[in-house]
C-alpha cells in the first residue's frame, strides 16, 4: 500500500514571494513531502484588496486546499503568513493536520504585555514615514537589541516584487487593530503547533508570542535556533534542520484521529 504524501501549504511573509521564500525549504523538504508555497493575497495585485482583512487570505487557503482536493492538511506560516495561519487554525481547526509557526507577526490582540503594546506601537508611527524610511525602519523592529539589520537586496535597486510591500504591510497592520482571533477557537485545535524561534530576534514580538500561544494549545512545541532571527530564519539558513523538524510533527500528527477538534469548527468560508 502507497504511503500519502504529507500535503503542506507554505505562506510566506511581506519579504518575498512564496516561491522565493521557501525554496530552501522545499528543497530540503524533498520529493516525499507534497509542499506548496501559496502567495499571501494582500500582495496579488498593485495594490491590497479593498477592505482587506484576514478573512480574505483564510478563505484564499481554503480555495487553494479545495482546487487539489486536499479536505486535511498541514499548514505553515512565517511571518504574516503565521498570522495568517493562526487565522485559519481559528476557522476551521478540523481540517488541518498539523500547524507550524514561523515567527509569526501577529497572535490576537489580547494578553499583550507593556512591552508588547510599546512594541505595537512603534508600528503604528511607521504610518508618518516616507517610503525610504519605512522598509528599513520596518526591518529593524523585527530583530533583538544590538542585531545589525541587512536587506535581503539593494534599497538602491530594489526586486520589482517589492513595490507593493510597504502598502501590504499597512494593511496587514489595519487588519490586525480589528480581527477578532477567537482564543478559544484556537484551544480547539487538536492537531500539535511547532513554533521556531530566532534567539535574537525581537522578543517583545516573536518571544512573547510563542509564550502566549504555549498557553493556548494542548500540543505546543518550541524549538529555539541560536543566532538566527526574524530577517535570518532558520528555514532559509538552517532548512534541513527545519525539515527534520516538521518531518517529526506530520509524523506525530499522522496518529491525530481525523476531524479531531471539528465540535469546535464553523463552516468555511
Amino acid at each position: 500500500m502507497d504511503t500519502i504524501k504529507p500535503r503542506v501549504i507554505l505562506l510566506p511573509g511581506g519579504g518575498a514571494p512564496a516561491a522565493l521564500e521557501f525554496s530552501a525549504l522545499l528543497t530540503a523538504l524533498g520529493p516525499d513531502v507534497d509542499a506548496v508555497a501559496k502567495d499571501l493575497e494582500v500582495f496579488a495585485g498593485p495594490t491590497p484588496p479593498p477592505a482587506y482583512t484576514l478573512d480574505d487570505e483564510v478563505a484564499a487557503v481554503f480555495r487553494f486546499a479545495d482546487e487539489r482536493g486536499w479536505d486535511r492538511f498541514h499548514l505553515v506560516g512565517y511571518s504574516g503568513g503565521g498570522a495568517v495561519a493562526l487565522a485559519t487554525a481559528a476557522r476551521v481547526p478540523g481540517r488541518l493536520e498539523s500547524l507550524a509557526l514561523f515567527e509569526p507577526a501577529w497572535a490576537g490582540s489580547w494578553g499583550w504585555t507593556e512591552p508588547h503594546e510599546r512594541l505595537w506601537r512603534r508600528y503604528e508611527e511607521l504610518r508618518s514615514l516616507p517610503p525610504h524610511e519605512f522598509v528599513p525602519t520596518f526591518l529593524g523592529l523585527q530583530v533583538g537589541p544590538g542585531i545589525a539589520v541587512h536587506p535581503p537586496f539593494d534599497p538602491a535597486d530594489p526586486p520589482v516584487w517589492m513595490a507593493n510591500r510597504p502598502a501590504g504591510i499597512l494593511a496587514f497592520l489595519d487588519t490586525f487593530a480589528t480581527y477578532d482571533l477567537d482564543r478559544n477557537a484556537l484551544a480547539g485545535l487538536a492537531a500539535p503547533v511547532y513554533y521556531a524561534l530566532g534567539s535574537d530576534s525581537n522578543p517583545d514580538e516573536f518571544e512573547e508570542i510563542a509564550t502566549k500561544l504555549a498557553g493556548v494549545f494542548d500540543d505546543f512545541r518550541l524549538e529555539v535556533f541560536e543566532g538566527r532571527n526574524h530577517l535570518a530564519p532558520p528555514h532559509a539558513l538552517e532548512p534541513d534542520r527545519v525539515a527534520g523538524s516538521l518531518a517529526a510533527l506530520w509524523d506525530g500528527a499522522s496518529r491525530t484521529p481525523a476531524g479531531a477538534g471539528a465540535a469546535q469548527t464553523g463552516e468555511d468560508p
